[in-house]
């Protein structure tokens, strides 16, 4: 499984050795909207969040709010479980923030899984972007469209909006924070070797490998 983020903040993720949620690192105004990304203290380090992408009004379900929908993403940490959506990822914010330099950790994911187990929550949708043509979409955004692990394999679907076998799995998010990352690391693709933390710079790889 693999984790996007900025070169900038490898340094605290490697100090701390662990991943946190957006409202574990900035707890305020939660669920209003990120314009632009925002850079942070956090125990004594700068660290850098993303800005939240736009979703339509429409596209958040009638049991809650586009700020509630945030709120919730704000308090999870992101994986992609395939290179493919990784690597559009990695194209989107690269164009977007061309004066940005980024990174992706690989990660063992059996057992960083089974270490967070009862935090971990699947999802069939890319939950924090609108689709390309929205009104055209099937599903809603709501909190409900995030399955529980201990439930994937064991419960029918609701209403089609959660992944039935792993091929459906879009997502992965474990709530609140990621400890003890490096036990679970594989490598760091990144443009630069020498960016990455001293601890870490023997996991590095390089980015034009990725996807490779």
């Amino acid at each position: 499984m693999y984790h996007f983020t900025r070169i900038r903040n490898l340094e605290v993720m490697a100090h701390f050795d662990t991943l946190l949620s957006s409202y574990r690192i900035h707890p305020h105004e939660a669920g209003e909207r990120r314009i632009q990304p925002i850079e942070v203290e956090y125990g004594g380090n700068q660290i850098m969040i993303n800005a939240h992408l736009r979703i339509p009004e429409f596209m958040v379900d009638a049991s809650t709010t586009l700020e509630a929908f945030r709120a919730t993403l704000d308090r999870h940490v992101f994986f992609w479980p395939t290179k493919r959506d990784c690597l559009k990822m990695l194209d989107t914010y690269t164009r977007r923030e061309p004066s940005e330099a980024f990174a992706i950790l690989e990660l063992e994911a059996s057992a960083l899984l089974t270490a967070h187990y009862d935090a971990v929550k699947l999802s069939k949708y890319d939950s924090g972007s609108a689709p390309r043509f929205p009104k055209h979409c099937t599903y809603r955004k709501s909190p409900s469209m995030f399955l529980p692990l201990k439930d994937f394999g064991h419960v029918e679907p609701l209403n089609t909006i959660w992944p039935k076998k792993a091929s459906d799995i879009k997502e992965i998010l474990i709530e609140e924070q990621v400890t003890n990352v490096s036990s679970y690391l594989r490598c760091i693709y990144v443009q630069h070797d020498e960016s990455l933390p001293a601890g870490w710079r023997s996991y590095a790889m390089p980015l034009q490998a990725f996807g490779s």
